[in-house]
C-alpha cells in the first residue's frame, strides 16, 4: 500500500475533504426531496380517499370561528385538505368574491366565491365553480347568476386559504381579488368566516344555473422529487467513485496502468569494450 502514501499529503487530504463535504450535501438534499415525494404522496392518497368516504360534517374538519365579523377563524391542520364536508345555510349573494386570473385547460377566467351564512351566523366561502370572463379580455367582469336562495345544503373539499392574498378591490359592485387569501376576505364580510373555503361538488338545491365548470383538483407530481432524489443520491455515489478513481490513477503514475518509465539517469553507464 505504499503506493497510497500521497492521500496523506495536504493536496489529497484537501481533495477528499471537498468530495466528503460535496458527497454530504448531496445526500441530504436527496432526503429533503424524499421528504417531499413522502409529503405530495400523501397528499395525493387523501385527495383519492376522500372521494370514497362520505363527506364529514364541517364542524368535524373546521374549527369555527370565534371572533367577530369581519375576522377567520384558525387555519385547520394540513392533512385536512381535499377531505370532503357538508354544511347547510343560505348563500349571502350581496357578497359574491371575483377570483380574477384562474385557469381552467388553458383559458383564464374567474373563480366565483359565495359566503354561505349558517345557522350560527358564520359563514364559509364556497368556490361555486369557474367561468370565462365577459367579451373584452380575461380581466372583462362576467355577468354572474345568483346561487340558490333559501337554505341549501352543500358538499365540497376543504382548500387551504392561498399565501400571497395581495389587494382586495370593489368593482361593479363586486369583491374581486387574484387569490383566496380567506383571512384578508374575510374582512369584506359582515359575519366571521371559516379558516379555510370549499371547492363545490354537490348542492342540494334547484335553482343554480349550469353555466359553472367545476375547479379541478390537481395530483401532486410527486414522482418529480422522487426523481430528484435518486439523482441527488446517484451524484453523491459517483463523487465518491471520482475520489477513488483519481486516487488509483495517481497511484499508477498517472498513465492509465502502464508502468512508470526508468530513470535512465540512475542506471550505471555502460563500459567500453576492451
Amino acid at each position: 500500500m505504499g503506493v497510497y502514501r500521497f492521500l496523506s499529503t495536504p493536496r489529497w487530504l484537501g481533495i477528499l475533504a471537498l468530495t466528503l463535504a460535496a458527497s454530504a450535501v448531496m445526500v441530504l438534499l436527496g432526503m429533503w426531496q424524499f421528504n417531499r415525494y413522502e409529503e405530495r404522496t400523501a397528499i395525493n392518497d387523501r385527495i383519492d380517499n376522500a372521494g370514497r368516504v362520505a363527506p364529514a360534517p364541517l364542524r368535524d374538519r373546521l374549527p369555527a370561528p370565534t371572533g367577530p365579523a369581519g375576522t377567520a377563524g384558525p387555519a385547520p391542520s394540513a392533512d385536512t385538505a381535499w377531505t370532503r364536508v357538508t354544511a347547510t345555510g343560505r348563500y349571502d349573494n350581496a357578497n359574491v368574491i371575483l377570483v380574477r386570473g384562474r385557469t381552467v385547460e388553458s383559458r383564464v377566467g374567474f373563480e366565483v366565491l359565495t359566503p354561505l351564512v349558517l345557522a350560527d351566523g358564520s359563514a364559509v366561502l364556497v368556490d361555486r365553480g369557474w367561468v370565462p370572463p365577459a367579451p373584452g379580455g380575461a380581466t372583462a367582469q362576467p355577468q354572474i347568476p345568483d346561487a340558490p336562495t333559501g337554505e341549501v345544503t352543500v358538499v365540497g373539499r376543504v382548500h387551504l386559504t392561498e399565501s400571497n392574498p395581495g389587494r382586495v378591490d370593489r368593482r361593479n359592485g363586486r369583491i374581486e381579488t387574484r387569490r383566496v387569501g380567506v383571512e384578508r376576505l374575510a374582512r369584506e364580510l359582515p359575519y366571521p368566516v371559516h379558516g379555510a373555503y370549499l371547492l363545490l361538488e354537490e348542492q342540494a338545491a334547484s335553482g343554480e344555473p349550469a353555466v359553472f365548470e367545476p375547479i379541478p383538483i390537481k395530483h401532486e407530481n410527486n414522482w418529480l422529487n422522487g426523481g430528484y432524489a435518486a439523482q441527488w443520491w446517484i451524484f453523491a455515489v459517483m463523487a465518491l467513485f471520482a475520489y477513488g478513481w483519481l486516487a488509483r490513477r495517481e497511484a499508477r503514475g498517472g498513465s492509465g496502468g502502464a508502468p512508470a518509465p526508468l530513470d535512465r539517469a540512475a542506471e550505471p553507464a555502460p563500459t567500453a569494450p576492451v
